[in-house]
């Protein structure tokens, strides 16, 4: 990483509530042939997430803390900030001082972005504006928000206009928060209604309603530059699992989630 941060754009995209199970069997069934064209091996990592809920996790991945591949350890983080005694820092980490990636990308030139999606990125209030503030550019509209059933495309459509306004040799770090997965998700299911709620299926069309979008979001990080891209979920979500529903609880289905990550070659 200490080759690519200085060298290439970088494209954090956390799709927010994604559990892995979802996420593993919808890849297999053939239903995500944007993600899986892109994932090594066609297939997600199973990792543990570092939070359990959207505020949480996030600060964590901030500071270098992405999900942790889910077999024992150590591993070796992709970025890290300076912590004495750390065994997940190695050689090939790229270790900063600064208390957060963001801030430590901005301060080697980067330009930082947010395309936020779920409640924690409103700006709406000071917790709103907690995550959003430690970029140099931050959006966010209703139509972002998890109550849009055409929140994906919203922020991607945002991403070009944050790519066609930057200067070309400036690097980019741009980050977006999907909402289309976190609840309400009925809307995404043809055929489903507010009554009959959100299940592992509408959470599965979800997903495959972002597949049908994020190669635009491919193509415009890659239009510039080779760019690295991180794609995971922060946390998954209950969906009745062993009696439990939603999230910011202890059970599997909320630790476990999908990860993958990949260079984005630009166009020949």
């Amino acid at each position: 990483m200490n080759a690519v941060v200085g060298r290439d754009d970088l494209l954090l995209l956390t799709l927010d509530t994604l559990r892995y199970d979802v996420a593993r069997e919808s890849a297999a069934a053939g239903l995500l042939p944007h993600l899986t064209a892109r994932l090594p091996g066609g297939v997600w990592e199973k990792r543990h997430a570092p939070g359990n809920f959207t505020y949480a996790s996030h600060h964590a991945m901030f500071a270098g803390f992405l999900p942790t591949p889910a077999a024992p350890g150590p591993h070796p983080r992709l970025f890290a900030a300076r912590f004495a005694g750390s065994e997940s820092t190695a050689e090939r980490t790229f270790v900063f001082d600064e208390p957060d990636l963001v801030t430590a990308l901005a301060a080697r030139g980067y330009h930082t972005a947010c395309i936020g999606g779920v409640g924690f990125f409103n700006k709406r209030g000071a917790l709103g504006n907690v995550l959003p503030g430690l970029f140099a550019e931050s959006h966010w509209e209703p139509e972002f928000s998890v109550a849009s059933p055409t929140s994906f495309e919203a922020q991607v459509a945002c991403a070009e206009r944050v790519v066609a306004a930057l200067d070309a040799d400036r690097p980019l770090f741009l980050f977006v928060n999907a909402s289309a997965l976190h609840q309400p998700n009925w809307f995404h299911l043809p055929g489903a209604t507010r009554e009959a709620g959100d299940t592992r299926t509408t959470h599965a069309a979800a997903l495959a309603y972002i597949d049908r979008h994020v190669g635009r979001l491919f193509d415009v990080m890659r239009s510039r530059r080779r760019c690295f891209a991180v794609v995971c979920s922060d946390h998954g979500t209950a969906y009745g699992d062993d009696g439990y529903t939603g999230h910011r609880l202890g059970h599997e289905s909320v630790w476990t989630v999908p990860y993958g990550h990949f260079f984005l070659e630009p166009p020949a």
